[in-house]
């Protein structure tokens, strides 16, 4: 008996909204990046991009744990000498909100070709609306703690 590997036609991709709203954002990013990997489908295969389309809304509303808020600090290299830039939760929060969820998903994806595919079908919107209503996507719940 022959392993079943999905070729290019045999992958139909649902799409899901996810409301972020109270949400913790290690948790939601967490599911959202098993869904966008594929390993929610039944087809899974660890070399072929599987996964599905993922519109996240309200991520202004994300949340986040203990101190994390007032000591979390992103950073990035420009790539000259003493390019190092640090930027503060809070004021990347209050400015990009949306940025926060995606380095949060997109961190959880591979590191290679497929994982900035994978990312690729990954959409973040401040508020409760988007564009993407002719795709008709289905919600997705997500469980949250008290």
């Amino acid at each position: 008996m022959s392993t079943y590997f999905p070729s290019g036609g045999d992958i139909t991709r649902k799409w899901y909204v996810v409301d972020a709203t109270g949400h913790t954002l290690g948790r939601l990013a967490a599911r959202v990046a098993r869904v966008l990997i594929g390993k929610e489908n039944p087809r899974y295969t660890p070399f072929i991009d599987t996964g599905d389309h993922v519109v996240v809304i309200n991520a202004s509303k994300v949340r986040l744990t203990g101190l994390k808020a007032e000591k979390k600090v992103y950073h990035r290299y420009t790539g000259y000498p003493g390019g190092l830039r640090s930027e503060e939760f809070a004021k990347r929060f209050a400015r990009r909100p949306e940025s926060v969820v995606e380095a949060a998903i997109v961190g959880m994806l591979p590191k290679s070709k497929m994982g900035r595919s994978m990312a690729g079908k990954l959409k973040i919107y401040r508020d409760d609306k988007h564009p993407h209503a002719a795709q008709k996507p289905e919600s997705l719940e997500l469980a949250k703690r008290a």
